[in-house]
């Protein structure tokens, strides 16, 4: 998937180098709401890890893990997910974030538009969906320019890095909406 100068594309083993580079230049934006990514990738053996894991999850068709990519120079600057997929709906929670100096510039919205239609298509997803924290208002931002619908408040339904319960703005999208 292309669009103005950036690639999204599956993630492989040879991105270790540059998913670790990305995860730690924004680890402290990250940690509470990416707790896994952040407590798994301390070190590129952990990193290696954490990667051999998700990429087998994608085999099994149980997560997908895709980057972003600068055109010019092939860095990593974002990650886009697929998970918590439900086969039998089908349907499929999608996260994403970009690294602090790409944020804020349309990029992270175009980006997540491209993803969402490639997930329509190519997965035959009919609903695709989203939650988040009511501050991340970025987050927010990108899933209503992207056609997401907010449907609710999932109360208690995360657990940040530091042990806390936080509610989850839960925001849907449909296949025919797309």
């Amino acid at each position: 998937m292309q669009f103005d100068n950036y690639t999204i594309r599956l993630l492989t083993m040879d991105d270790l180098e540059g998913y670790m580079e990305l995860v730690d230049k924004n680890r402290k934006r990250l940690e509470d709401f990416f707790t896994g990514t952040v407590s798994r990738t301390k070190t590129p053996e952990d990193t290696g890890a954490f990667l051999t894991d998700i990429l087998e999850r994608a085999q099994n068709r149980t997560y997908y893990p895709y980057i972003l990519t600068e055109d010019q120079t092939g860095k990593i600057v974002g990650y886009l997910d697929l998970k918590n997929i439900d086969w039998s709906i089908p349907k499929s929670e999608v996260g994403c974030y970009i690294d602090e100096l790409y944020a804020g510039k349309g990029i992270t919205t175009k980006a997540f538009s491209v993803f969402c239609e490639f997930c329509f298509k190519a997965y035959g997803f009919e609903k695709l969906f989203l939650r988040t924290h009511e501050t991340n208002t970025s987050a927010r931002r990108v899933a209503e320019k992207c056609g997401f619908e907010k449907e609710g408040v999932l109360r208690k339904d995360y657990k940040t890095s530091s042990g806390e319960l936080v509610d989850l703005i839960y925001y849907g999208r449909l296949r025919q909406n797309s």
